[in-house]
């Protein structure tokens, strides 16, 4: 076995670790995660041992993967060791390949003269992630970081959500969990909790396969929303793990889920990062969210205004984008900045106004950054040319301003899209990448060149600006 960096010793010198798993090489790598592929000495299976270096991430994943037990479509955490003064390592299913290996293929055999995604495929990838995302929302679980990068794939093409890092669970500050979800030591020193109460996920009838035979009962959007808007009035405490800086690599998907991949191409894809500023609500009472979360292509304009009071429905934005990339195999909204992100929303949708989105005008940067009116935007079916009207409706269903007008996951899964021709293809059909390829050569400016992606407000590459004083500072106004 290659001898790892000093960097990576502790992994290997933790009795407790070494007696149940076999560690071979180390396949992704970075400042808050390093992970590995292992063999559980018992039976020989193979795992991810992701070390969590940050241990904000480690308690977010660690949560929501313990919540979320017995989802088909989210990333199975096997067990996890944890003790004082040493680093969380958790125990993953390895899943050797990614949506955005589907997606880059996919790319390729189109610029060769070939097709892209067959429409049965895409359909059924939808609703593998909608399952997931379902999953979550109904156990109140919002991601934050939904992307084709955390979308990892199985063998036998099961998709999973992974990389919970930057998850919070929307909790009343009083939850109490259940002794059955209380954290035990076994006799090996690893950390390992009993199974939480999840509700069952399952595949809607246009689905075909559910293995306990059941089918959730879809959410209303106004019980939805009344649910989140509930849970949101009562969040008057601070959360620690949300308190302090927590900036995130340049790769969260691979280095922070269980992924193989080419680590000089995954140094330049999608940043994601997570940190909190101490926000005060208009009451006084500190806030439990961050805006500065996720990955900037997938950020929906709440955030990107700043906004601190935000639920469940900053993934229905997220999923939008994921199904528009499905669909074309281009990124929706690319931006190199924040601002420019901004700039490519609105140039799509229009203005940001009270009409469209009744009370934005209270979100915190709403009056710092205006554009230019735009008379004629573009729309959503600019960027998906030569498909069909349902799958337009699909994407504009969650890529609008009003977070209260976004879809949920239950109730697209109930999609008429997903039962007319052409079908979904079975799971086992479906095309699933070796790896996660990496980088064409020849191609070092396709959308999956991430070196922009950090959180920033750069000016440089967006000419002349006007700024104007303002009674409270000033605005800063884009042509």
């Amino acid at each position: 076995m290659e001898k790892p960096p000093a960097s990576s010793w502790s992994i290997h010198t933790r009795s407790e670790i070494v007696a149940k798993y076999e560690i071979f090489e180390r396949v992704g790598a970075g400042t808050y995660a390093d992970v590995y592929r292992a063999r559980r000495i018992a039976d020989g299976l193979t795992v991810a041992l992701k070390e969590i270096f940050d241990y904000q991430s480690a308690f977010r994943e660690i949560d929501a993967l313990t919540l979320l037990r017995g989802s088909p479509n989210v990333v199975v955490m096997h067990e996890y060791f944890w003790r004082e003064d040493e680093n969380a390592v958790l125990v993953l299913e390895f899943l050797k390949t990614d949506l955005a290996a589907v997606i880059r293929e996919a790319k390729k055999r189109r610029k060769n003269g070939g097709d892209g995604i067959p429409v049965g495929e895409i359909k059924r990838w939808m609703i593998q992630i909608l399952a997931g995302v379902d999953a979550c929302h109904r156990n109140m679980v919002v991601h934050r970081d939904l992307k084709p990068g955390n979308m990892l794939i199985s063998d036998d093409g099961i998709l999973k959500l992974a990389d919970f890092g930057q998850a919070r669970i929307l909790m009343d500050p009083g939850f109490v969990p259940s002794e059955e979800n209380q954290q035990v030591e076994d006799k090996d020193g690893g950390t390992i909790t009993g199974p939480p109460e999840v509700i069952p996920e399952c595949e809607t009838s246009s689905q075909k396969g559910c293995d306990d035979g059941h089918k959730q009962e879809p959410v209303s959007k106004d019980e939805y929303f009344r649910q989140i808007e509930e849970l949101k009035a009562k969040r008057v405490v601070e959360d620690d793990t949300d308190k302090e800086s927590n900036l995130h690599d340049g790769d969260t998907s691979c280095l922070a889920t269980c992924t193989v991949s080419d680590l000089e191409d995954d140094d330049l894809r999608r940043t994601s990062f997570s940190y909190d500023a101490d926000e005060v609500w208009d009451d006084g009472t500190q806030g439990l969210m961050t805006s500065c979360v996720g990955t900037r292509w997938f950020r929906p304009p709440e955030l990107l205004y700043g906004s601190t009071k935000y639920g469940l429905e900053v993934d229905l934005w997220s999923l939008g984008c994921v199904f528009a990339e499905l669909l074309s195999l281009e990124p929706l909204f690319p931006g190199i900045s924040d601002i420019d992100q901004i700039s490519r929303i609105i140039n799509l949708l229009g203005n940001l106004t009270d009409d469209v989105w009744p009370g934005c005008v209270e979100l915190p940067d709403y009056n710092t950054i205006s554009f230019a009116k735009v008379e004629a935007p573009a729309g959503v079916e600019s960027c998906l040319p030569n498909h069909t009207a349902d799958e337009i409706s699909m994407v504009k269903k969650l890529i609008c301003y009003n977070p209260a007008r976004r879809s949920t996951a239950s109730e697209l899964l109930d999609d008429k899209y997903f039962t007319e021709e052409p079908l979904p293809v079975p799971v086992s059909e479906l095309h699933v990448p070796s790896t996660r390829s990496g980088q064409d050569e020849d191609s070092p400016g396709e959308w999956h060149d991430y070196r922009e992606m950090d959180s920033d407000s750069e000016f440089d590459n967006f000419g002349p600006v006007n700024v104007k004083a303002t009674s409270g500072g000033f605005t800063i106004e884009f042509p």
